[in-house]
């Protein structure tokens, strides 16, 4: 799913028809220059082993009107052992790629898409980085924070005036099977959770404001967020 650019409070009443549950706002200190590099602490211990739920990270770019985002999902085991997807996409028109874990379009709209499977620890906390490597150029890497393995997810190519990442954007919690056609029972949905680390960019500190429900299901599917001393932990679902 795609988020609008504006940040709350603006943000929750402009996508009420998408079927987000959460949003999180972040924002890195000193940080009127644009980044060249952030990187996404993100941990789901108590995420269900199933298909279904996106937890991302989004950013802007400078000179650009659209975004891109970063994030995990879930996967059923395969042979007893966990499986993380992992997604790395630009919804910005124009955007190239020859990455063979890319794949043009984002959403059914414009933009380029990569992802990748990996076998992962759900107890692991992982960093999901993004760092400009030429030009207009950017790279998604998936970082395991405990065994230090790094995986590419892939890399696009912006169009030509684009800029770095500014300096705060949001996250978000989504259960995908909702957009299908058909509608849906807030009570239905599963157990899941997440945690959302501080970002951070070399030099320079991120922070975190409270999660916050949004869309048709405010105060009907359990949700629960609170501190740790990793981030903001949210979960949602029965």
């Amino acid at each position: 799913m795609k988020l609008s650019t504006t940040i709350i409070p603006t943000l929750a009443l402009l996508l009420q028809p998408t079927q987000a549950l959460v949003g999180i706002t972040w924002n890195v200190n000193n940080s009127s220059k644009a980044l060249q590099e952030i990187t996404f602490p993100m941990n789901i211990a108590n995420a269900s082993h199933e298909s279904g739920f996106y937890f991302a990270q989004q950013y802007s770019f400078k000179n650009q009107k659209d975004v891109g985002y970063t994030g995990l999902q879930p996967r059923p085991d395969t042979n007893s052992k966990p499986k993380l997807h992992a997604a790395f996409s630009s919804f910005i028109a124009g955007t190239t790629s020859t990455d063979p874990n890319c794949s043009d379009g984002a959403d059914g709209g414009a933009g380029v898409s990569c992802a990748i499977d990996i076998e992962g620890s759900y107890a692991h906390t992982y960093l999901l980085h993004v760092n400009n490597t030429a030009g207009t150029t950017w790279t998604g890497t998936l970082i395991d924070a405990v065994s230090g393995n790094e995986t590419r997810v892939g890399s696009y190519t912006l169009p030509e005036g684009s800029g770095g990442i500014v300096g705060d954007q949001m996250g978000f919690v989504e259960y995908y099977p909702w957009n299908a056609a058909g509608g849906h029972s807030c009570k239905d949905l599963p157990r899941s959770a997440v945690t959302f680390g501080k970002p951070v960019s070399p030099g320079r500190v991120g922070a975190l404001k409270d999660a916050y429900e949004y869309g048709d299901c405010v105060g009907q599917v359990g949700f629960e967020t609170h501190r740790t001393l990793r981030g903001v932990e949210v979960s949602v679902g029965f």
